[in-house]
């Protein structure tokens, strides 16, 4: 084999195992709103999981408040019990009345929601570990197509970050985005997708995100391998050729 192949095989090594350790890279992480099986509709009812990592590398975060704007008049907010952490619902008396779809005339509703880490709990400190906190809510403004949840999420060093910056019109993220849920649009039966109970769909629907989570940290550790391995055999493979070619140099100066 040519020195010429195996210098094109210890850069196609090398080109796979950079390319490896930079596919592995983790992104950025926001705090995020999400929704496993129907979508909460217009006027209706949903579940609605926040999911919360951890970005500071030397605190855990030991609370986590939900805002709950008082224009969308949510009456029903229940926080699902969660080990280690002690949810407060708290309700307020409106600004102004809010008037739903149907006439009525709403003059206290949920607008904040949050959970504290009991002693010895926490979401640890570092990138690898986040937490999922549960509610479901109705009933859900029918004039608006998305609505916001500014969050806070406080660390126990005393660290506080606001994720309540709205996503602007040229689709751009901000720095600190607020967690948001697009609402379907109302069905002929007036309830729509999400209803306040959770239904077996969501579970199963829930369990195969985490499974994808899962899968996809499992990816991020096997891309730092396979980068490993690729920049492994791409230096072997350079030795190799120089070793070749220098036998190849020894045997011609012999023949001569």
């Amino acid at each position: 084999m040519s020195k010429h192949v195996f210098k094109r095989a210890g850069f196609l090594a090398a080109t796979v195992g950079i390319a490896g350790l930079l596919s592995a890279g983790v992104a950025s992480a926001h705090v995020t709103a999400n929704v496993y099986g129907p979508q909460p509709s217009k006027g209706g009812y949903g579940s609605i999981f926040f999911r919360v990592p951890n970005e500071e590398k030397d605190a855990g975060t030991t609370k986590v408040e939900i805002t709950v704007k008082p224009e969308y008049a949510l009456t029903s907010v229940r926080a699902k019990p969660l080990p280690g952490w002690k949810a407060e619902v708290v309700k307020s008396k409106l600004p102004a009345p809010v008037t739903t779809d149907s006439g009525t005339q709403i003059t206290e509703a949920v607008t904040k929601v949050s959970w504290t880490a009991e002693p010895g709990n926490k979401i640890a400190a570092g990138s690898t570990e986040f937490q999922e906190f549960q509610i479901s809510a109705g009933k859900f403004p029918a004039n608006v197509d998305t609505i916001e949840f500014p969050a806070t999420q406080t660390y126990e060093n005393g660290k506080v970050v606001e994720w309540n910056q709205p996503t602007p019109a040229s689709g751009e993220e901000p720095e600190h985005p607020a967690p948001t849920v697009k609402l379907a649009e109302k069905t002929a039966d007036g309830h729509g997708g999400g209803h306040g109970t959770d239904s077996k769909a969501s579970e199963e629907s829930h369990a195969a995100s985490s499974s994808s989570d899962n899968t996809a940290r499992w990816l991020g550790g096997a891309g730092l391998v396979v980068g490993a391995l690729g920049l492994g055999v791409g230096a072997g493979a350079t030795l190799r050729a120089r070793r070749a070619t220098a036998v190849s140099g020894k045997s011609d100066t012999e023949g001569k």
